[in-house]
């Protein structure tokens, strides 16, 4: 609609001042023609707007002019007030900021829409945590990792691996924090290769007296993207055939889903948990999985008699080996 489309023109301009006419139409999707008549229609309307023709030219607010969010629509007024858990501002120490600045809005709102965004707030709540599966505390302030990000000063980390415990020593180019299913990322470069460390695994951070060096027109969410497709693409070669008790499959999902090659095409998670409560006993399913390791392959002895591997025999032969070491230590134990 062209009202959002002008109170669209109106917040860039705010944001990023001087914009060229060409930028704002690649980013609303119209004419630059289109974008030169909103303006005439916002100057019409009272608004302090000016184009500057040339090279160096473009679209701009007299300096001074702010408006306020009375522009906002029901459905984007809701969508403000629709949060995920105040942990991550909180770990941030950004807690009562949100709670001020979400006052502020309410505040800022047209009338008819604030009851609808106080109770979006109330109603509905993003929770990005999975069950039981939240990370350690980290030892390290996220205080210093902000101001490494915002401030644009290198960064000297003391960092425990995941993959082989081993501590190594990094001077790293900060581009920012991304939290992921509850856990805080700090996204760097090193030696201008991207990284991704997790705060839990952070021994010490200190700020280094040296400007950040970031690649030319790189941002965050473009290392990001980079960083999550190499996790995601990490090879699974060993191909593990199970077959999974019913009474447990909703579970079994949860936790391998990622290690399905394809979807369970026998029961979707829903109906899974919906057999689990009904207590079904009926047939196992057999599912198909990829792990990098046999040894990462292991963890599925933490299901006992609901998981049964098939296939391949050496999996097989390792939980059996498992299995009867845990036997001993426990018989041990009991002097049997």
């Amino acid at each position: 609609m062209k009202s959002d489309r002008l109170l669209s023109i109106l917040l860039l301009l705010q944001t990023h001042g001087q914009v060229s006419a060409g930028e704002l139409a690649s980013r609303l999707e119209v004419s630059v023609r289109t974008i030169y008549r909103d303006v005439e229609a916002l100057s019409a309307a009272g608004v302090p707007v000016y184009a500057e023709r040339g090279r160096n030219g473009g679209i701009a607010l007299l300096p001074g002019y702010r408006t306020d969010v009375t522009g906002l629509t029901a459905d984007e007024a809701r969508a403000l007030f629709v949060l995920v858990t105040e942990q991550a501002h909180a770990d941030l120490g950004l807690g009562p900021a949100i709670g001020s600045a979400l006052r502020k809005v309410m505040a800022a709102l047209p009338a008819p829409f604030r009851g609808d965004a106080d109770l979006a707030s109330r109603r509905v709540m993003i929770d990005p945590v999975r069950w039981r599966s939240s990370p350690r505390p980290s030892t390290v302030d996220l205080g210093v990792l902000q101001a490494a990000v915002f401030n644009d000063r290198r960064l000297r980390l003391r960092y425990r691996h995941g993959r082989d415990a081993q501590v190594r020593s990094y001077t790293l180019d900060p581009y920012g924090l991304v939290s992921k299913a509850g856990a805080w990322y700090l996204v760097a470069d090193h030696r201008g290769q991207p990284m991704m460390f997790r705060s839990d695994r952070m021994l010490s951070a200190s700020l280094v007296d040296e400007p950040v060096s970031r690649r030319d027109g790189v941002e965050l969410a473009d290392v990001w993207e980079v960083l999550r497709q190499r996790v995601d693409r990490i090879p699974a070669p060993v191909r593990v055939i199970v077959r999974v008790q019913r009474s447990v499959l909703a579970r079994f999902l949860r936790y391998h889903e990622a290690d399905l090659v394809g979807p369970a095409s026998a029961l979707t998670e829903a109906e899974a948990e919906a057999e689990a409560e009904a207590g079904s006993e009926g047939e196992p399913v057999e599912l198909e999985l990829r792990f990098p390791a046999l040894r990462a392959a292991e963890q599925l002895l933490v299901f006992g008699p609901a998981v049964e591997v098939m296939e391949p025999a050496e999996l097989r032969e390792s939980l059996v080996r498992r299995a009867q070491e845990t036997i001993a230590l426990y018989a041990e134990g009991r002097g049997v």
